[in-house]
């Protein structure tokens, strides 16, 4: 499966031309015109950059996190003397 089916390269000047195109073409009023919830959508969409993660990778990635963090704590009351 292409994820660019048939357009410009990702990161070029004609794929940008394209994206704004697409925005001014979707919808002009912006948040004036009660669009704001689109504007704050355009940043998760498939043309976002950046590392794709599920949802439950996130989830698991945050709660290993506070895991390390008390873990740190915990040895750090135990084995640090004053």
């Amino acid at each position: 499966m292409v994820a660019n089916a048939g357009g410009p390269p990702r990161g070029s000047a004609a794929a940008a031309a394209s994206l704004r195109r697409r925005r001014t073409a979707a919808g002009g009023g912006g948040a004036a015109a009660g669009g704001g919830a689109s504007t704050m959508l355009q940043f998760y969409t498939d043309d976002a950059a950046g590392a794709r993660m599920s949802p439950n990778t996130v989830l698991f990635m945050s709660i290993g996190f506070i895991a390390v963090v008390a873990l740190l704590h915990v040895v750090g009351k135990l084995y640090v003397r004053h």
